[in-house]
This record gives C-alpha cells, sequence and structure tokens, in this order.
C-alpha cells in the first residue's frame, strides 16, 4: 500500500461512514472463499495461507479454520502462517515508520508450495507488490494466488485478486475500514464490521 492504504487501517468512524459488511457477512463471505480455495486447489494438499499484517492474519486464521473444518486431516500449524512485508514496501524512503510483524512460516516451507495471500483490502496493489518481494527472498511456491476481503479498486499496479469477498466501488476520497474482532475494540467491546467513512 502507498501511505493512502495506511488510512484503511484507522479504527475510529465518523459520522459520515455507513456499515458494508457486519461480522455474520464477513463470516459467511469466510465461508464461501475457503470453499473457493479448496475447490481452486483441489483439494487441502500442499496449501499454505500467509496473512499480511495487520487484519490479513487473522482472516488467514479464520480461513484455516473453515478448510480444516472441511478436510479434518489439515493441520493448521502447516496450513496457516503470517508474512511481513514491512521491509519491502516502496514507503519507506518516504520516511514511513512501521514496526515490523513477525514472518511465521509453516514448518514444510514454501517451496513448491501453493500459496494463498491474505489481506483485508486491496486497494492499491502496492502491498501485495511487496508480499511478493517478501516470498521471493523466503521460498519459490509453485503458485501463489490472492485472497481479500474487500476489493475496493483504484489499482495502481497490474495485481488482481483470486478469491474476493466483496468488490466494493469507492471514491479515492473515502476510507474503507475492516474492524475485527482479533485486532479491533470499541470502548473495550470487540466489533466486527467493514465501513466506509467519508467522501464528497
Amino acid at each position: 500500500m502507498n501511505p493512502a492504504d495506511s488510512d484503511n487501517r484507522s479504527t475510529s468512524v465518523s459520522a459520515t461512514s455507513r456499515t458494508v459488511l457486519t461480522g455474520s457477512d464477513i463470516e459467511r463471505v469466510l465461508t464461501r472463499i475457503a470453499h473457493e480455495i479448496i475447490e481452486a486447489n483441489k483439494g487441502t494438499k500442499d496449501l499454505v495461507l500467509l496473512g499480511i499484517p495487520t487484519r490479513g492474519y487473522p482472516l488467514a486464521q479464520r480461513l484455516g479454520q473453515r478448510i480444516a473444518a472441511a478436510d479434518p486431516t489439515v493441520d493448521l500449524e502447516s496450513l496457516v502462517g503470517q508474512l511481513d512485508v514491512t521491509m519491502y514496501r516502496d514507503d519507506l524512503r518516504h520516511g514511513t515508520s512501521r514496526t515490523p510483524s513477525p514472518t511465521r512460516i509453516p514448518a514444510q516451507g514454501l517451496d513448491d508450495q501453493v500459496v494463498v495471500l491474505v489481506d483485508d483490502v486491496l486497494f492499491s496493489g502496492r502491498t501485495i507488490r511487496a508480499a511478493l518481494d517478501a516470498l521471493a527472498d523466503i521460498g519459490r511456491p509453485r503458485t501463489v494466488r490472492l485472497a481479500v476481503l474487500v476489493d475496493r479498486g483504484h489499482r495502481q499496479l497490474p495485481i488482481r485478486a483470486d478469491h474476493v469477498g466483496k468488490n466494493l466501488p469507492t471514491a479515492l476520497s473515502e476510507k474503507v475500514q475492516v474492524r475485527l474482532a482479533e485486532t479491533d475494540q470499541s470502548d473495550g467491546t470487540p466489533i466486527t464490521d467493514v465501513v466506509i467513512e467519508g467522501g464528497a
């Protein structure tokens, strides 16, 4: 993501916000995506889900739980990992400060695996490009696919998601905020939804 993408990570919501996905909507979307991933892979063999911090990782965990429920032979520890892309971002030279998260790669590694990158919002495509660069330094997957909860358009790079929860046309002046119980709280209460804030 470019600096504008960081707006997607805010948890404050203005009076002009509107909810486009509720918690139950997100659960249904994730169930559908999990089945799409299994179908595209023709099963769960050699499958690895890598979530991109911050919200991509809990989404990958939720997807992994659904995949494991569909195939009890799946080991969640071998299925789900986390890929930090902080040092591969193209906005570091602009002085953007970010705290790296740990990268956690399943024990079998990534060579000849089918890797599904998981993120919350696909916007410019720059975060995914950084993720691809990070992957290249770790291993050589057989295939790399992309699953996102929301695709809001405005791509700056030729990157397309294979699995999309919701296509959400937006204005550049709007902010898409994904709030998950694992990462976000309001007055101490976990919240899960997707909202659009602002715009003309």
